[in-house]
């Protein structure tokens, strides 16, 4: 069986309904692209569909990431099932409450303007918290019982869960800093502050695919364990310097784009390297792939 065809047969109840609401959000966020391409609208401001689309893109691939990412962890069933449950209703009340606003025409954050308005603003800001506690356990589940996955799977599990809480962390510090504002009388200075953030959260956002994916596709490899452990570490050290350097200009005020030479370079330098591990393990997969058989069970099918 594909191994990716593996992922859906072995996955867990669960772990299907996040893959399956994952995809649908997903599509969401692609729907309202193509409605704002073919209308012409505003990609910019806090009433652009744009929000609509970075938040279904963004939260659909989140989910299917946490979802299999965190199936590889031994964790009981039901707290399992609860915490991944959890997430993935948090998940779809937060696309579905921005996509509603942005078709109103109404900001979806720091809007108090009406009483409707202010329980939306504060749903997402709760559905944050509640999405903030969830990858709480799963990391603690990651650092207390690792599973049966290799040591270098394990690592990148690790790395994407703590890089996924620096993107949670960042957005309540978004939050924060918008409701302040907003609440002082000042909505335009909520979305110039809170936006200032965004680099950090958006980089941070998706390690949780980007490091196991990475792991997960040097199984296939010709090579030994401890060899795709130094290319895992490789991986994860880019990962964090790209994120640290980002998040010293999203909190220093400096756009990345427009940073001091030194610090653009250290960034491109760390993205260039995280590129270059993928392409290096996509180099050994195929003749691995054609001759291997990919064990069965839960563990070895994921």
């Amino acid at each position: 069986m594909n191994p990716l065809t593996r992922i859906w047969h072995d996955g867990r109840r669960a772990e299907r309904i996040a893959y399956a609401v994952g995809a649908v959000l997903f599509l969401s966020g692609t729907v309202h692209a193509i409605v704002l391409l073919a209308t012409g609208g505003s990609w910019l401001g806090p009433l652009s569909l744009r929000k609509a689309v970075t938040f279904g893109l963004s939260f659909g691939l989140t989910l299917v990431s946490v979802a299999w990412a965190t199936s590889f962890l031994t964790v009981r069933e039901r707290w399992r099932n609860v915490l991944l449950g959890t997430f993935t209703v948090a998940s779809v009340a937060e696309v579905a409450l921005v996509s509603m606003q942005a078709w109103r025409g109404v900001p979806s954050h720091f809007n108090f303007e009406t009483p409707f308005d202010n329980v939306v603003s504060m749903t997402l800001a709760a559905g944050g918290g509640v999405i903030i506690v969830t990858v709480i356990g799963f990391t603690a589940a990651a650092l207390v019982e690792p599973g049966p996955a290799a040591p270098s799977l394990r690592l990148a599990i690790r790395a994407g869960l703590a890089v996924l809480l620096v993107a949670l962390a960042t957005g309540a510090v978004m939050i924060g800093r918008g409701v302040v504002a907003a609440r002082g009388g000042d909505p335009q200075l909520a979305y110039t502050t809170a936006g200032s953030l965004k680099p950090l959260h958006a980089v941070a956002m998706h390690a949780i695919l980007v490091l196991p994916a990475l792991a997960w596709l040097l199984r296939f490899s010709r090579w030994p364990e401890p060899h795709r452990m130094r290319v895992v570490k490789t991986a994860v050290a880019a990962d964090a310097v790209l994120t640290a350097v980002i998040g010293v200009e999203s909190f220093t005020g400096i756009d990345p784009l427009s940073a001091p030479l030194p610090v653009l370079g250290l960034s491109a330098l760390a993205a260039a390297v995280l590129a270059a591990t993928g392409i290096y393990a996509l180099t050994g997969v195929e003749p691995a792939v054609r001759s291997a058989r990919v064990p069965g069970g839960k563990a070895g099918g994921r």
